[in-house]
């Protein structure tokens, strides 16, 4: 389900190098993963040459503007895990230079000293820490030696200190309570948040400060000691979550000061800032006067380069995690806050202060792509759209008079541009690809025509929808067609690239697909967002039989061989609609989707997101929404099923327990509808083990084909 404020796949890879890079062997004599020399028959996309794709991660512009460090994450299906190297290139893409080849776990490069040298967090010790190297890969040096793994860092402006994030220990064990038992599993719970995303909950990230003298650290000083809170916050948060103000005598950081029921509860996270001097914090959100516009997240400070205001993203309302993520900009010499992004009715997901202080760069989605936008607060907030296309950009960085960014689409996974800072009145931004990380692959492939289409919906409203169509697509010819629903429920359908969810290897298998921005997507206005709320079984539903009925109108639709699938609460859709289709589909497949809705209720962890979404808690009677919601719970439908089925799920998945697609499967098992059940012990909301994911898609496919193709 969705998470406030992450372009989700980038966040997912992320995570998945990082707990890789905790566990990974290190042995000295091991083969590095790198750079696949894939070769590709047939020119068509396969589940192989998907994880043969290298990943660009963290993206790092020198203070000179010449040169961009970043690193890429490779995979490999027959050892089953990852590996990060680090690279350097010229501003204009020249020079690309490969800095690490190793089998360590090497990420967030980053520039320090003046750009001289590139920090970088490495595991050769045996955990994570922080290291260094010059620019061309030589001289490596271990800066810190913390007694823990290091999860995120920077250095303050001046350079004499670091800011790093780490696990500290806040639940205490079996063990610590019964010293007598070490050897004991049982978990003994007494308040909510036991678990969280795919943990046991037993630490939570801190903020540390250490003085730093250029080759070591010292006089670490946890931010949050004794306090039970996390900085970042779980499950997602990182780095951006806190922010050196520009004389590196603050800290800025996020939190939500909340424990067990109210943390279950509540998304009112606030921005703190942690004075170096003083040694203590005082919340920047909270003054008495904010209190009800700054209810619910706020989340990833930033200071402005003259140090004059400081800004962060904000959510209105409490237990909201799709509200409108509005930019918020605080003067810090009179505490006076401003709304800067009204005119924008959609998302500021990421953002970046220009360097003169007097503007922001921000990116956010709009009718199914991510564009980057120039927000001048020296004029009235003048609202600017530099890029345009059927793209999504993905972070921002400042390169001189240009930005950097990451770029992807429904046919190219991400590689890095350079990004004009202004626009003519005709055209948009000059753009240059300055990367080709897997040219080589996309060279030996075909990739199906992506086409947007506005489709009337049954209350007369237009909806955009995505139609991708197979490689060498013959429109005399007749192709079975999927129906896409997407997760969320709140995340867009815009021109995201996955490596699971791929429009591209579903369409190289001889699909066509169909994948709308139903009702509850951002990029449509406040209200197309906000519908779905209480409202699971209602209008978002007519938008999807709106989008397949009108696809199945289409002489190459075969209107006999129609699929539905979705992951989350496009699971939950599918389960949904296999009760409601009036015979449109001739097969399912739910990934981690909710069946039960009574008991999803108790089992996910974040109680705020049932509350919002349900209308509140089954057993209210006198709650109209919350009875309606779960009066269209699927596992009601039951009865109706007659259609083939696939459910798939994580065993580690606690925000949709892997036992709603056990009791689906069960449930049309015993109701004589044919059936199939994948399950992951080792897997959570996601699939990111290498063999699971070609697992995954070879399952996919034959289910589909077995039903859809014979």
């Amino acid at each position: 389900m969705k998470q406030f404020n992450f372009i989700v796949m980038s966040a997912i890879m992320t995570l998945a190098s990082y707990g890789e890079a905790k566990a990974a062997e290190t042995p000295e004599a091991a083969v590095p993963i790198g750079r696949s020399d894939i070769q590709i028959e047939g020119r068509r996309m396969t589940p192989e040459a998907l994880w043969a794709m290298g990943r660009i991660g963290g993206v790092d512009v020198a203070p000179d503007g010449k040169r961009i460090a970043y690193s890429v994450a490779y995979y490999s299906v027959p050892e089953n895990k990852s590996n990060n190297e680090l690279f350097v290139m010229n501003a204009d893409g020249s020079g690309n230079v490969q800095l690490t080849q190793d089998a360590w776990q090497e990420s967030q490069p980053t520039w320090i000293k003046g750009g001289q040298k590139i920090a970088f967090l490495c595991n050769e010790s045996g955990s994570s820490q922080v290291w260094e190297m010059n620019p061309d890969g030589t001289d490596r040096k271990q800066l810190t030696q913390y007694d823990g793994d290091i999860e995120g860092f920077s250095f303050s402006p001046d350079g004499t200190k670091l800011l790093f994030i780490s696990q500290v220990k806040t639940v205490k064990s079996t063990a610590d309570k019964y010293p007598d038992l070490p050897k004991a599993t049982g978990v003994i719970v007494t308040d909510l948040m036991y678990k969280h995303w795919d943990e046991w909950v037993t630490t939570a990230p801190h903020p540390f400060v250490a003085d730093f003298d250029g080759n070591g650290i010292s006089h670490v000083k946890d931010i949050l000691e004794g306090l039970p809170y996390e900085s970042p916050m779980k499950p997602f948060g990182g780095i951006e979550q806190l922010a050196w103000s520009p004389a590196s005598d603050k800290v800025a950081f996020t939190c939500r000061m909340k424990t067990g029921l109210a943390y279950a509860v509540s998304t009112d996270s606030d921005i703190y800032e942690y004075d170096l001097a003083q040694g203590r914090f005082t919340n920047l959100c909270k003054a008495e006067a904010d209190s009800k516009e700054m209810a619910g997240y706020d989340t990833n400070p930033q200071y402005s380069p003259d140090g004059k205001y400081i800004a962060w993203q904000s959510m209105e309302r409490d237990g909201y995690e799709s509200d409108w993520n509005r930019l918020c900009i605080m003067d810090r010499a009179t505490g006076e806050k401003s709304f800067v992004s009204d005119a924008f009715e959609s998302n500021v997901d990421a953002f970046l202060w220009n360097k003169d202080s007097k503007s922001v760069f921000f990116i956010g989605v709009w009718h199914g792509e991510t564009h980057i936008y120039h927000l001048n607060l020296a004029k009235n907030n003048q609202l600017t759209q530099l890029t345009e296309g059927t793209y999504d950009y993905a972070s921002l960085a400042i390169c001189g008079e240009k930005l950097i960014a990451k770029r992807h689409s429904m046919s190219m996974g991400d590689e890095i541009y350079s990004v004009a800072t202004k626009r003519s009145k005709k055209a948009p931004a000059e753009v240059q690809q300055l990367t080709t990380e897997n040219q080589q692959i996309y060279d030996q492939l075909d990739m199906g025509k992506v086409e947007a289409r506005w489709m009337t919906t049954t209350d007369g409203k237009q909806m955009l929808t995505w139609v991708i169509y197979p490689p060498q697509f013959d429109p005399n010819k007749k192709y079975p067609t999927l129906l896409f629903c997407e997760g969320g429920p709140q995340s867009p359908v815009s021109q995201f690239w996955s490596y699971r969810w791929n429009f591209q290897i579903m369409a190289a298998n001889d699909y066509i697909i169909v994948a709308p921005n139903r009702r509850g997507l951002p990029g449509f206005g406040i209200e197309w967002n906000e519908s779905i709320s209480g409202d699971y079984g209602g209008q978002c539903m007519k938008d999807y039989f709106t989008a397949i009925d009108e696809i199945a109108k289409e002489p190459y639709v075969d209107k006999d061989r129609l699929g539905c699938v979705g992951a989350s609460f496009g699971g939950f859709s599918v389960y949904w609609i296999a009760g409601q289709h009036n015979k449109r589909f001739k097969a399912f497949i739910a990934h981690d989707g909710i069946f039960n809705m009574e008991m999803q209720y108790l089992e996910t962890e974040e109680k705020w997101f049932a509350n919002w979404d349900m209308g509140g808690a089954y057993w209210e009677k006198d709650n109209a929404t919350a009875q309606r919601t779960f009066a269209n719970s699927p596992h009601r439908f039951v009865d109706k099923w007659d259609t083939p089925i696939l459910c798939i799920h994580g065993e580690r998945d606690y925000r949709i327990l892997a036992n709603q697609a056990m009791a689906a499967f069960d449930a049309a098992i015993m109701r004589g509808v044919p059936a199939e059940l994948l399950i992951y012990p080792d897997e959570n909301h996601w699939v990111l083990r290498p063999q699971n994911g070609v697992l995954w898609q070879r399952t996919f496919f034959e289910w589909l084909d077995k039903w859809l193709k014979k």
